[in-house]
């Protein structure tokens, strides 16, 4: 019934990131190393995490879960985009659009609160050391991750049921490489004032609650640091955070300028280059920021080549 009453459009055509001839197999080579690399990067991450008792502690619980939506949603979206390289009209239905644009919610959302979940189990094992056993309990790690995957499925129906009640007449052609909320709003032929409305509460909700209780977190961590005597262990709590705070910065920085800018602040190019940082740069960069600074991933990484060798 739903689709009966939202669409007399039964395809969309996505345009793509860009139109120029000249650059389409240079983005696709470009492209398919970075997902290939996003790929190897996350499993490799999940399968030490998964072969390695050192790592099953709560800050590698929440990076198993970060790498595996990180996995997830650049799949559902950048397979897609390779295909828009490669052909000359790249044509998605409309069901498979609502499809996408579902699990691309689902994911980012639960990404947003995976990485406060990560902020505050930081605040608890620098700023309470002695309780940090009972506050990030198993039970409590659990609640979290389920609090995160929570969110993001209600924040994906929201979203989701809001585009579907919209009626898109005789424009298909999407200004993007996906079915983003954005460039679905500028086709439909009915109001979507409820949809911005939305959009702005919810999609505000999703991006600053969690950003307020990182900044809040890394706060308290800084004041703690700050009072520790030792220059070695003032160091060493530094460097168990700027891995996350790298992380967060280039996430939440993008999807920030992507969704809480004006409308009339920028192009919808603009907003395809800003989304390119959170679909595809990051999912890449996660492995390699919390591998290459984080000692225990090497050392896990050293054992588990070891034993496969020997």
């Amino acid at each position: 019934m739903v689709l009966e009453n939202a669409s007399l459009v039964t395809e969309f055509i996505l345009v793509g990131l860009t139109d120029q001839p000249g650059l389409q197999i240079p983005l696709f080579l470009l492209f398919l190393v970075m997902y290939m690399i996003t790929t190897m990067g996350n499993l490799a991450l999940i399968v030490l995490i998964v072969l390695n008792s050192h790592l099953h502690t709560p800050m590698y619980f929440f990076l198993f879960n970060l790498s595996c939506i990180d996995l997830c949603y650049c799949s559902v979206i950048t397979p897609k985009m390779l295909m828009n390289f490669t052909l000359k009209k790249n044509v998605i239905s409309y069901e498979g659009c609502m499809t996408q644009f579902y699990f691309f919610c689902f994911f980012v959302i639960s990404e947003c609160y995976v990485l406060t979940a990560m902020a505050y189990d930081r605040y608890a094992a620098i700023c309470k050391p002695l309780l940090y056993n009972v506050v990030m309990s198993p039970k409590v790690c659990s609640y979290l991750m389920l609090g995160s995957y929570l969110m993001g499925f209600s924040g994906a129906m929201i979203h989701t049921g809001c585009v579907l009640r919209l009626t898109f007449c005789d424009r298909n052609i999407i200004n993007h490489y996906f079915c983003d909320l954005l460039p679905l709003l500028q086709l439909s032929c009915t109001s979507t004032y409820v949809n911005e409305i939305e959009l702005f509460i919810v999609a505000g909700k999703d991006i600053i609650v969690p950003t307020v209780i990182i900044f809040t977190s890394y706060g308290f961590i800084l004041s703690s640091i700050l009072k520790i005597s030792s220059t070695e262990s003032r160091s060493k709590a530094f460097s168990t955070c700027s891995s996350h705070i790298i992380a967060v910065s280039l996430f939440f920085g993008s999807c920030a300028f992507m969704y809480l800018k004006p409308s009339s602040a920028g192009s919808m190019d603009q907003g395809k280059i800003s989304s390119v940082f959170y679909n595809i740069v990051v999912p890449m960069m996660n492995p390699l920021i919390y591998s290459l600074r984080n000692k225990d991933v090497k050392i896990a990484l050293k054992k588990t080549l070891t034993k496969r060798k020997f």
